[in-house]
Parts: structure tokens; C-alpha cells; sequence
């Protein structure tokens, strides 16, 4: 990530100051440039913490109860569990990767619409898209339903992988107090 073009200064009195227009902002001017793609940096005018997550992180908390929600109960429940469980990292990427994909998909559709109609291409933008999710609907339906399917797949099987080389890496080691396992022992040769 290239260094911010903005830097914006959290006061104890919760108040934005945004350095470069020398003015004090709304977490609605935050999201205006979250939405300009312009690149910015909250810091506490204090310490000097980085705030920006948590700005960002309010930000979407106004946007989940002010209308109609992104994110379903069951799925921040599901969220919410992966906190501390050795797979946060990877669940983390999984979900980055995917709202990528998504995005270029978002951006390739914006182009195509742009290169069809012109400067008219927001509204028809709008349009096509409507089009394709009531037309292409179950399909696309379908197509992500395989891919969940699939990524699901893909983390269960990297689940057992870890658990066979856990098992694999301390089944040599004896721990007081536990017994061995003798059905799984060697039988010795006889002669």
C-alpha cells in the first residue's frame, strides 16, 4: 500500500481533523473518500496510534443499521468464532482474496458498460447489473453455491493435513500420564 495522500487526526473530543484541507471532517467525509479510493491514514493526535481500522470498522457499523445490512446474524456469528481459532489468519486472506475477485469482476463490468455507452454508463451500468443479477441470478447462484462448496472442501481437507502431521509429528513423543495407544503399535516379528 502506497503511503497515504491523507492524514487525518482523532481528537479526545472524537472530533476528525483532516491535515490536508486544514478542516474538521464526519465519519461521513471518511467514507467519502473510502469511496473515492482516495488512500488515508487516521492517527490519535495524542499518542499517535493508528486508528484507521476502527474508523473503518465504525464506518461499516453505520452502513449495517442504517439500512438494509450486508452482513446476515449467522454470518458475523460465524465471524466472531473464528477469533483465536489457529484458522482467524487464514480466514481473514480467504475472505481478502475473495472480495478482490469480486471486485475485479465489479471493475470489468464497469468497463464493458463504459466502452458500450459512453458517459451514459453509470445509469446503464446500474441497469445491466439489475439485468444480470434477475436474469443470471440462479445461475450465479449456483456457480458461487460450487465455489463455496469447493473452498469448503479445500479448508476441510487443509484441516485434516494439519491434524495428520500433528499426529504424525508427536506420535513418537511419550507424555507422563497418558497411555499409549497399544492397538496401534507395531506388532514385533517373530522368529
Amino acid at each position: 500500500m502506497s503511503e497515504p495522500s491523507r492524514l487525518i487526526k482523532k481528537y479526545p473530543n472524537r472530533r476528525l481533523y483532516d491535515t490536508k484541507t486544514s478542516a474538521y471532517i464526519t465519519l461521513s467525509d471518511v467514507r467519502d473518500l473510502v469511496l473515492g479510493i482516495e488512500n488515508f491514514k487516521v492517527l490519535d493526535a495524542k499518542t499517535g496510534e493508528d486508528l484507521t481500522r476502527s474508523i473503518l470498522l465504525q464506518i461499516i457499523l453505520e452502513e449495517e443499521t442504517a439500512g438494509v445490512p450486508l452482513f446476515t446474524t449467522d454470518l458475523l456469528s460465524q465471524m466472531i468464532r473464528f477469533y483465536g481459532h489457529a484458522m482467524q489468519g487464514m480466514l481473514g486472506k480467504y475472505l481478502e482474496t475473495n472480495i478482490k475477485a469480486f471486485t475485479e469482476f465489479q471493475k470489468k463490468l464497469q468497463e464493458q458498460s463504459h466502452s458500450l455507452y459512453g458517459d451514459n454508463s453509470t445509469q446503464m451500468q446500474s441497469d445491466m447489473w439489475s439485468q444480470f443479477m434477475n436474469f443470471q441470478g440462479p445461475a450465479m447462484q449456483t456457480m458461487m453455491s460450487t465455489y463455496m462448496d469447493q473452498s469448503k472442501k479445500m479448508v476441510h481437507q487443509m484441516q485434516d493435513q494439519l491434524q495428520n502431521q500433528t499426529r504424525t509429528m508427536f506420535s513418537g513423543i511419550q507424555l507422563p500420564g497418558v497411555v499409549a495407544d497399544v492397538s496401534k503399535k507395531p506388532k514385533p516379528t517373530e522368529k
